[in-house]
């Protein structure tokens, strides 16, 4: 896997991007049946969904089979990376690279520091004031409500947050008021129109309970280095067009028309940096049996029994 960091405009550390080659399906991969979805890690089902047109949303349940992609972090070097998201993102992708049972597979990702689809939440404000109503609640069963969610833009953990009495929580929350507390991993999916925390449920209960802010890494599909090349062509041509278009109007009402290059230097920065970092539909394979497959995993995950998804053999 290759990867390099992504800058803005004004220079700052945006995220990293990560070029996958050789992954045609993810340790942790998501399936889909005629609105119905189920991601699997490894052959254990962590997550059944299934849309729900009518209401616009998302009913989900759990099964508490999910295992966290990284490894714990330990306190000494929640110190040393304190403040630092880009050697955060450094470290996260080597685990997601060499994890059998992650979400990566062959394309262009982000792992960013800033998420567009978490910026504001459903009330107008930013974020950092209300930013722990977008933790969906509910298990093992739940919704995800898009009307409240605002489109959700929600963040579904994908086991049972632990609560506050939890020793790792208890430790989490000093660094969460020190301010060295490690960022929480989390996944775009676009079929629940919302994040999954990869890493950081004890991190994300910490902040909670702390009512602080927690730091964040943001993963999602962004387009392909030849589409970004291709767009980046398209664009440069039309920024170009635009700039002779007003230099006529110019040459025809004077100098009360403006040059274009600031409307037109802005638009091409806006589209550049969407083909940059911009989030791609998330992938979803074909559930072997369909929704009768679902059907039946959900049926095991209700009542307790085996739950092997359909392609395990079992």
């Amino acid at each position: 896997m290759r990867r390099g960091d992504v800058f803005g405009g004004d220079g700052g550390w945006e995220g990293l991007a990560l070029e996958v080659e050789s992954r045609d399906r993810p340790g942790l991969c998501l399936f889909a049946a005629e609105g119905r979805l189920l991601l699997v890690q490894g052959e254990r089902p962590v997550l059944l969904a299934a849309v729900d047109d009518d209401h616009c949303g998302v009913e989900f349940r759990r099964t508490g089979a999910y295992r966290s992609v990284v490894p714990p972090v330990r306190a000494v070097a929640a110190r040393e990376t304190a403040g630092w998201p880009d050697r955060w993102a450094h470290r996260f992708a080597e685990h997601l690279a060499e994890a059998a049972d992650g979400p990566l597979h062959g394309g262009r990702w982000l792992l960013a520091r800033e998420s567009p689809l978490l910026r504001r939440n459903h009330e107008g404000l930013p974020l950092s004031a209300h930013w722990g109503g977008t933790v969906v609640e509910g298990h093992p069963d739940g919704y995800v409500d898009w009307f409240v969610h605002n489109g959700s833009r929600g963040i579904l953990p994908l086991r049972a947050m632990p609560d506050r009495g939890d020793a790792r929580v208890k430790a989490y929350r000093k660094q969460a008021r020190d301010g060295t507390l490690p960022p929480v991993l989390l996944w775009w999916i676009g079929g629940l129109d919302c994040h999954v925390v990869l890493d950081g449920h004890a991190r994300l209960a910490a902040a909670v309970a702390e009512s602080v802010v927690p730091p964040l890494l943001h993963l999602h599909r962004t387009a392909p280095g030849d589409e970004v090349a291709a767009g980046t062509e398209r664009a440069v041509a039309e920024y170009e067009a635009e700039l002779v278009r007003y230099a006529g109007l110019r040459d025809r009402h004077g100098p009360v028309v403006p040059d274009g290059a600031v409307i037109a230097g802005a638009s091409l920065a806006r589209r550049l940096e969407g083909l940059r970092t911009g989030v791609r539909p998330t992938w979803a394979w074909p559930l072997p049996g369909g929704r009768d497959a679902w059907e039946r995993v959900a049926r095991e995950a209700a009542g307790g029994g085996p739950s092997g998804w359909p392609g395990s053999g079992e």
